[in-house]
């Protein structure tokens, strides 16, 4: 798997993939990811890459022709088809499904935008597909390519120390898409700021059937509460079986 990234800040790259466990996928090139500074594809002493928009308006616009010659050049050099990818507030929002989906596949090549955005031209002409983190705008791309080669990369196999770790992840189809339930850990009792707080009862039984059982309702009632859109998509594709209603019900009366 290959990601080739066209950036004007290629050093927010580097630390990135020098730390944390997936730095072990990027140090083995399990996923290679190479870095393409958008200023060398320029041909003028003051390296430009953007100019004022016609029409008037505030801010910059990226330049065609550096961005035609960088993504020529990463094709050139991977001779493959690799999708060009950019990352955009017209994008669809990026979820597991499709983090799934570049995961399984061979990589792309990542445009990172700034300024106002890009010539429209580049996008008509050569990209692929464009992605949005969620409704809200950054200063530029990297950050969200960052998070895309993040959340592909632990998906790998053999880049988390316990391969189980990512299946039982936030919308994971072995959740059903719900969110994941809260986890705790030694101690058993926490001297919290408001008094003694124990870790739940069943979670020490050792009882497996239980506590299965439990992190399903705990799943539950975290969805319900925070995302009950993702409650809602789960329902209608038919993942919550009569147990799981029965539970939502039972909680919706403690409630009340």
């Amino acid at each position: 798997m290959r990601f080739d990234v066209i950036t004007l800040f290629p050093e927010l790259f580097e630390p990135f993939l020098q730390v944390g466990v997936t730095r072990r996928a990027y140090s083995s090139k399990q996923v290679d990811v190479r870095l393409w500074p958008l200023r060398q594809f320029t041909h003028d002493t003051y390296q430009r890459v953007d100019d004022r928009p016609f029409g008037g308006g505030p801010g910059m616009v990226m330049l065609a022709q550096p961005l035609r010659e960088a993504i020529e050049a990463v094709r050139a050099e991977r001779q493959d088809q690799a999708p060009v990818v950019l990352f955009s507030p017209q994008g669809q929002a990026l979820h597991h499904g499709a983090v799934q989906q570049w995961a399984d596949s061979d990589g792309a090549i990542l445009l990172c935008g700034r300024y106002e955005g890009m010539d429209q031209r580049v996008i008509d002409a050569m990209v692929d597909v464009q992605i949005s983190l969620g409704d809200f705008v950054l200063s530029g791309g990297e950050i969200a390519a960052l998070a895309l080669l993040d959340a592909v990369t632990r998906l790998q196999p053999g880049v988390l120390g316990d391969e189980q770790s990512h299946v039982q992840d936030s919308f994971n189809p072995s959740l059903d898409g719900l969110l994941d339930c809260p986890h705790y850990t030694r101690p058993e009792v926490w001297e919290g700021p408001k008094g003694p707080m124990a870790v739940p009862e069943v979670l020490l039984s050792g009882h497996h059937g239980r506590i299965a059982a439990f992190r399903r309702a705990e799943s539950l009632k975290a969805t319900a509460l925070a995302r009950p859109d993702v409650l809602a998509h789960a329902r209608a594709q038919g993942r919550l079986s009569p147990v799981d209603e029965k539970l939502l019900r039972s909680d919706d009366s403690q409630q009340t």
